[in-house]
């Protein structure tokens, strides 16, 4: 089991929480993201069938890719992902350039977790439009890799076109990992047929069991192995028997964040590494 950290404080604290994380062996941490949030947010969730509570929209938010570029080069060995980035509001040139100079900064450390959004006024803000971000999304999956391996990359789709381009460097890993985030079918889906894994929200293990029964379904149907398909959720596991529940499920990696406000985070991380070292640290790559 993977055991990474959610972001869930205030910027001011993002780099000594970090640190903390890297130093005491956590496998990733994870920046969640949003471009812009209009004054009224709405009452579509990310949540199928369910409404979104009251959200307050003067939440501070940031630039994703920069920050992890910045938080990689205070750390050494922890991975940086995204939880998740809303890769159909931005063009995939733009994107694969943001991502790339991230793994380049931090020498191969890239996770690109990517989602369709879920506010409209968000891409109206843009001037992108909201109805047809599933079908961008998937194009802009396939942009990116194709950035990201050919050496004179071209493209002639639906959303994007572009004559044969040099895009250099590559990113120091190859390819780097896209996560499909999403608890919705069409988010299960593209992540069993485009993504390297799988991002869910906060999951108990029954939840995630069901999740990853329909995702592993939607692998088998296109006809490609669900063991290769990487499973993460959110969850705060506090003892060995429930992080085993959790493999039980099919889940490869948690992200925890295992404390309520910001000027307990430090505290609480170093207490639930102190608690679950020898049942959960020692096993993380």
């Amino acid at each position: 089991m993977k055991i990474g950290v959610g972001l869930r404080v205030r910027y001011e604290a993002m780099v000594p929480l970090v640190q903390l994380a890297d130093e005491l062996g956590f496998e990733s941490v994870w920046l969640p993201e949003h471009l812009v949030f209009p004054v009224s947010v709405g009452q579509r969730s990310p949540f199928p069938g369910e409404t979104h509570p009251p959200m307050d929209p003067s939440i501070p938010t940031y630039d994703n890719l920069m920050f992890l570029a910045a938080l990689g080069l205070a750390t050494q060995e922890v991975k940086l992902g995204t939880w998740v980035y809303n890769l159909a509001l931005r063009h995939p040139i733009v994107a694969a350039r943001s991502v790339q100079t991230l793994d380049v900064l931090s020498q191969g450390r890239a996770i690109l977790g990517i989602g369709a959004g879920w506010i409209p006024g968000e891409y109206a803000a843009v001037g992108v439009d909201f109805e047809t971000r599933g079908a961008r999304l998937d194009e802009s999956i396939d942009v990116l890799r194709h950035l990201w391996s050919e050496d004179e990359p071209e493209w002639h789709g639906r959303f994007f076109d572009f004559e044969p381009l040099k895009f250099e460097p590559k990113p120091p890993q190859g390819m780097v990992p896209i996560h499909v985030g999403g608890e919705s079918t069409a988010a299960l889906r593209r992540a069993a047929t485009r993504g390297d894994g799988w991002i869910g929200m906060g999951h108990e293990p029954d939840t995630a069991a069901e999740q990853v029964r329909r995702l592993r379904g939607f692998a088998e149907a296109a006809g490609r192995d669900p063991a290769t398909i990487e499973v993460t959720v959110g969850a705060t596991p506090r003892d060995h028997d429930e992080l085993e529940a959790y493999v039980a499920a099919g889940v490869d990696r948690i992200i925890v964040s295992p404390w309520e406000r910001t000027a307990g985070a430090l505290d609480g991380l170093r207490e639930y590494a102190r608690d679950l070292r020898d049942s959960v640290l020692a096993g993380s790559p």
